[in-house]
């Protein structure tokens, strides 16, 4: 990827995961200043000692007063934000409708639910005032085609999808409305939508598993350095699956 993010702020949220490891080595490569943060404090030290223009921060992203002053520590240290990436995440799953525990809901919901509605509603009017402001969160294709073992999880999935959207349909008006020229749009909130993610760790713990459909870790972190360089009116507010190869729905 040749996108060039220098002089952009972009919050990785999540950043110790596979994923996060992928996407805040791709921003970093890509010129940009990562905000990588998580929980685990020593996961986001490796992070920052590893990477050129990496910051750890260390945060209960479930609680709106951390996350409101991780916002301001943010913009202290390394300006605006201009990206939020959001990983925060896990998965639970039960034996059908009634092996769904309120244990396994209540962290689902924390994890990949309240964690994004603090973070976006922290970093909404930087996002809403960067020029390439860009929200994107990874989705499951469960989220819309759910089986009753993994009902809590694609049920909260799918919640965090609409909240997505409304966050897009937050910048649309902000930016003009339907009723503007297109070029007046210059921030965005998409999903990423996977089957489920893999990594070389993944294979090399069962190297005998194909994963077949699974999406790697490069690629969703190829797409995120993408978004910065398509125009906010191709992404905003969609709904993209990640393949092998490339980012389905966008331009070439």
């Amino acid at each position: 990827m040749s996108q060039d993010l220098s002089g952009r702020t972009v919050v990785v949220a999540g950043s110790t995961s596979a994923a996060g490891v992928a996407v805040v080595r791709t921003l970093s490569q890509a010129g940009a200043r990562v905000a990588a943060v998580d929980i685990l404090e020593d996961r986001v030290q490796e992070l920052s000692v590893a990477y050129d223009n990496v910051t750890g921060y260390v945060c209960n992203l479930a609680d709106l007063q951390a996350v409101e002053d991780l916002a301001t520590s943010v913009r202290n240290d390394l300006g605006p934000v201009d990206g939020l990436i959001h990983l925060v995440g896990g998965w639970r799953g039960g034996t059908g409708i009634k092996g769904q525990t309120d244990e396994d809901w209540d962290f689902l919901h924390t994890s990949v639910l309240t964690t994004l509605r603090n973070t976006s509603r922290a970093l909404y009017q930087d996002l809403a005032t960067s020029p390439v402001g860009r929200l994107a969160i990874v989705s499951a294709q469960s989220a819309s085609s759910p089986t009753a073992d993994g009902a809590a999880y694609a049920a909260v999935k799918s919640a965090a999808e609409a909240w997505t959207l409304a966050v897009a349909d937050g910048f649309r008006h902000l930016q003009g409305g339907a009723e503007s020229p297109l070029s007046a749009q210059h921030s965005a909130a998409l999903v990423f939508v996977v089957k489920a993610l893999v990594d070389e760790r993944m294979r090399a713990a069962q190297p005998e598993r194909k994963f077949p459909g699974f999406t790697d870790v490069s690629v969703l972190a190829d797409a995120v350095q993408r978004i910065f360089d398509l125009e906010a009116e191709q992404i905003n507010g969609q709904r993209f699956p990640l393949t092998a190869g490339h980012l389905v729905g966008a331009p070439a």
